[in-house]
């Protein structure tokens, strides 16, 4: 029996396993689910070692456990993968607006509502059955290559320990490549690999003037006013071409390079769609760069909010005795998230008037951006994988947002190939939330061509 059909077979016991996991409220962000976490980690781990995982452990943080598996190849120098997700999802609200249950999962046509369908149970739960169609299709009691999983239960808040957990377990985390399962594709019928993601540090900077607000009448043009500076200090983050302007701010950028611009811009983008999706009625950012480029491949500088003086009803003339302002900054490889707050602390002092003065606070040390190599076995292999179970060409994108892949690929000196196939109509942290079934099974199918992809890698 070849993997489809293997697949095919066992699709209904799948999706059974798949509810049964998915009606666990495995909610991270709220400390009166952090039972169901630790449920839905046992179960997981129940469910992998029924798969046939021979090592399968939960692991305990400080905070809420991972769950880790291991399946040997039977070749000793067969190559070792990797591959991360997470169990743990997000909160439900607002409740009112689904029109099912979030953890009764329902199935209305190809689509499976829950929380966690497609972020991020369901694409964790397709490599079992991935491993499990690679032994049918091969007639083997092992996979070609060495199989390991870590799946977390913090990455919905942030990851906290997730790092340390790797450090502390690096030895039993050793791989030649780890596998992604936690993005989305371009479309169901636009099949694509994410090949990285942007990282991200944000700062709240406060500026301070005068002890109390002052008498614009009296003071005013006399004395240095925060809300004018702030002003300044903000417009001046972009030169007249979008570019980020903060001195040093693009030392390091790894310039992403023709073949993926060129994939970037054969997706079917439409323009006028995405804006409508938007809410806006006009794109704007770095010369030179499509939109697409400017939310993938370019770093950014963007205002989130600002406040400051008088802001209720009528008049108040004053000088207000200080501004405020919240900025975040999307990094791409090759970028330092505190090489980059070093070089906005210098902007901000180098640019803050006599007569003020600035306070930064930063929101912890921020998020490296991450991304595959092109030219990789692994990711070669991945992309066969996937054009092997859907039929047709798999083009490349990147993500905008950031995750703890960062990490991955620098504690376990590990190369990144995402392998995923979620949409972004799935969804995910918002009510309603769902996954395709049949885009969960081609998940499963990639997954078991990938282990014969690597393992004929190695032997080559």
């Amino acid at each position: 029996m070849d993997a489809r059909a293997h697949i095919e077979a066992h699709r209904d016991e799948f999706l059974a396993a798949l509810r049964e996991w998915l009606a666990i409220p495995s909610i991270s962000a709220d400390p009166a689910h952090h039972d169901d976490v630790r449920r839905s980690a046992r179960w997981l781990a129940d469910h992998l070692a029924a798969t046939g995982f021979p090592t399968v452990e939960v692991w305990e943080t400080p905070g809420l456990p991972a769950v880790f598996a291991e399946w040997p190849a039977a070749d000793p120098d067969a190559p070792t993968v990797l591959v991360y997700g997470h169990h743990d999802v997000q909160p439900v609200d607002p409740v009112a607006e689904w029109a099912t249950d979030p953890f009764t999962p329902t199935e209305i046509g190809t689509s499976l509502f829950a929380r966690g369908a497609s972020d991020d149970k369901g694409q964790v739960l397709f490599h079992a059955l991935g491993v499990s169609a690679a032994l049918a299709a091969s007639g083997a009691d092992a996979p070609p290559v060495t199989v390991k999983l870590l799946v977390e239960g913090e990455e919905e808040s942030g990851s906290v320990h997730f790092a340390d957990l790797m450090r502390a377990n690096r030895a039993r985390l050793v791989c030649d490549v780890a596998v992604i399962s936690d993005t989305t594709m371009w479309a169901a019928d636009t099949p694509s690999m994410c090949v990285g993601m942007r990282g991200v540090t944000d700062v709240e900077i406060n500026l301070y003037g005068p002890a109390r607000d002052l008498h614009s009448g009296s003071f005013g043009g006399a004395v240095p006013n925060p809300l004018k500076a702030m002003s300044d200090l903000l417009s001046g983050l972009h030169d007249q071409d979008g570019r980020v302007a903060v001195p040093g701010f693009h030392d390091g950028v790894v310039e992403a390079d023709r073949e993926e611009r060129d994939l970037i811009a054969r997706l079917p983008f439409d323009e006028k769609e995405w804006l409508e999706t938007a809410a806006s009625t006009a794109t704007w950012g770095e010369k030179g760069y499509s939109t697409l480029e400017r939310i993938w491949l370019r770093p950014t500088a963007e205002i989130n909010g600002m406040w400051g003086g008088h802001t209720g009803a009528g008049g108040k003339t004053i000088v207000p005795r200080s501004a405020h302002a919240k900025v975040s900054f999307r990094l791409v490889p090759g970028q330092e998230p505190l090489h980059v707050q070093d070089r906005v602390r210098a902007y901000v002092e180098a640019n803050t008037p006599a007569g003020l003065r600035a306070e930064l606070e930063f929101g912890g040390p921020g998020v490296r951006a991450c991304a595959s190599d092109l030219s990789s076995t692994a990711l070669r292999a991945a992309r066969s994988a996937m054009e092997r179970a859907f039929g047709t060409q798999v083009l490349f994108t990147r993500e905008g947002g950031s995750g703890p892949e960062a990490d991955i690929a620098d504690i376990l000196d590990a190369p990144l190939v995402f392998v995923a196939v979620g949409l972004d109509e799935d969804r995910i942290h918002a009510p309603n939330e769902k996954v395709e079934i049949p885009l969960l099974l081609k998940g499963a199918e990639s997954a078991a061509h990938l282990w014969e992809e690597l393992g004929s890698a190695n032997r080559a």
